[in-house]
């Protein structure tokens, strides 16, 4: 978004002009850059399905920049990063400036809505095995009916190793699927409420439906009693000859299913990236790109990829965690000793990476269409989050919205300002308000998003483009 005074008529001198990422983007060279940038989200989107998976791709791109690894509570080195319990990560960077004069920090969750595995999921009934869950996130149950699933996560043994699971990837894996009511027999579900239509208790997945064949009687011995769990006991058998794990371990084990199969380009044209997780898994891989791309700061960057936002930011892995004020304390230790830590903190400007609904072409009643994003028009600022009359928002000052508005149109890069839906219809959080606490300017800023929560979420080429040199625009300010 760019604002002008030199239009050619008075009643629009001073009216807002928009212009598009592909109207910015026009030469060859950066349509190439897009496309290549396009090309390896959609293998970061292929591979990264869970938090884990996440993490552990940008461990090993961090190593590969030269970023030191720190365990044991000290930061050596101008480039560090930390990982707690596998699925949350601090990065930082050392800027030309003191840390007491301030940081840039993009925050962005690693995590996605899916479908958990209950403790003890697994059972047999119908001739079929199946395994129990448990929904995280918001997703819409209707939507992970019928469709071909994986799964992938660890099961933890109780010698202490950690057996990293994934199925229904590989062209020669099966995959699973959870069934759904056939329209002869839905009558009665078609008259509900779609909140009510489908049970989350009856979201299980099918596993296997083939029978343990029993070991052969000796001669003259009557033939063996028949199993009544047989297709269960070769689900384990499979399960222990692949992996060597046995029931029990699925007490410690975190398996999720998520949609099988790659992201994807999606239309004719190839503008579109279509795949499971992009929410918010997009604005981690263009902080991670960016960060790499901005290695001469004036202050120290710092980029966190949380876990557990879509459930409030909880536990020891979320935002609410105390993680990243640790961190913080041995990045002061280690580059600023003697800095006052709030002092720090408060001079802090910070970006929560997230993205935003985009204007459904089918549902615009439900925007507010002055106020909304638009698809290819640039990565977008909600100055406010929350739900109604604004409960539970970060609101981000004018002043600092201001300051944002002259960094990205002095660099050309495209945005726009929006808000999630119309005032009593809408409404949302992010991590914003659980960093707003330290006293640091912060707002939330990310690409559209079309079928967010789905399991094909749908973003522009344009705007991964646009993100990502936003967030090196404001890494490097």
């Amino acid at each position: 978004m760019t604002e002008t005074n030199d239009a050619p008529e008075a009643k629009t001198a001073f009216a807002i002009e928009t212009k598009t990422c592909f109207e910015t983007y026009a030469s060859p060279e950066d349509r190439a850059a897009m496309r290549e940038l396009a090309g390896r989200y959609i293998d970061f989107l292929s591979s990264c399905k869970t938090e884990r998976e996440t993490v552990q791709f940008v461990r090993k791109a961090l190593a590969g920049a030269g970023f030191q690894e720190s365990e044991d509570g000290a930061f050596d080195g101008d480039a560090v990063f930390r990982v707690l319990r596998g699925k949350t990560v601090f990065i930082a960077r050392k800027g030309k400036k003191p840390l007491r004069e301030g940081f840039r920090l993009v925050g962005a969750h690693c995590d996605t809505p899916r479908i958990d595995l209950k403790q003890r999921p697994l059972y047999q009934d119908c001739g079929v095995a199946q395994l129990k869950t448990h929904y995280y996130g918001g997703i819409r149950k209707h939507q992970w009916l019928a469709r071909p699933l994986a799964l992938h996560g660890v099961v933890a043994k109780k010698d202490g190793s950690v057996v990293p699971v994934t199925i229904g990837e590989d062209a020669s894996d099966p995959v699973f699927a959870i069934p759904d009511l056939l329209p002869h027999l839905a009558y009665r579900q078609a008259e509900q409420k779609l909140a009510d239509a489908f049970e989350a208790e009856k979201l299980n997945i099918l596993v296997g439906h083939s029978p343990l064949d029993a070991p052969p009687a000796p001669e003259g011995d009557a033939a063996p009693k028949k199993d009544k769990d047989a297709v269960k006991a070769k689900v384990l058998t499979l399960l222990h000859e692949k992996y060597g794990i046995e029931e029990a371990d699925l007490y410690s084990a975190e398996l999720q299913a998520v949609p099988a199969g790659p992201a994807r380009f999606v239309g004719l044209d190839a503008a579109l990236v279509g795949g499971y997780g992009q929410d918010d898994r997009v604005c981690v891989f263009a902080a991670l790109s960016a960060l790499l791309a901005a290695p001469t700061p004036e202050h120290t960057q710092i980029v966190l990829f949380w876990d557990k936002e879509e459930i409030g930011s909880e536990g020891s892995t979320g935002a609410k965690s105390r993680f990243f004020e640790f961190c913080l304390e041995d990045l002061i230790d280690a580059w600023d000793k003697g800095a006052r830590k709030s002092r720090v903190l408060a001079a802090g400007k910070a970006v929560s990476a997230d993205v935003h609904a985009a204007l459904d072409p089918d549902y615009q009643d439900l925007h507010e269409k002055l106020n909304s994003a638009l698809l290819g028009s640039g990565p977008v600022f909600c100055k406010f989050t929350g739900h109604r009359g604004k409960v539970g928002a970060n609101d981000a000052h004018p002043e600092y919205v201001a300051w944002l508005r002259n960094l990205l149109d002095g660099a050309g890069i495209p945005w726009q300002m929006a808000e999630l839906g119309r005032v009593d219809l809408g409404g949302g959080g992010t991590v914003a308000k659980f960093l707003a606490v330290y006293g640091m300017d912060i707002i939330d800023f990310g690409p559209a998003v079309l079928s967010m929560h789905s399991p094909f979420e749908i973003t522009s080429t344009a705007d991964v483009y646009a993100a990502m040199l936003a967030y090196k625009a404001f890494l490097s300010s």
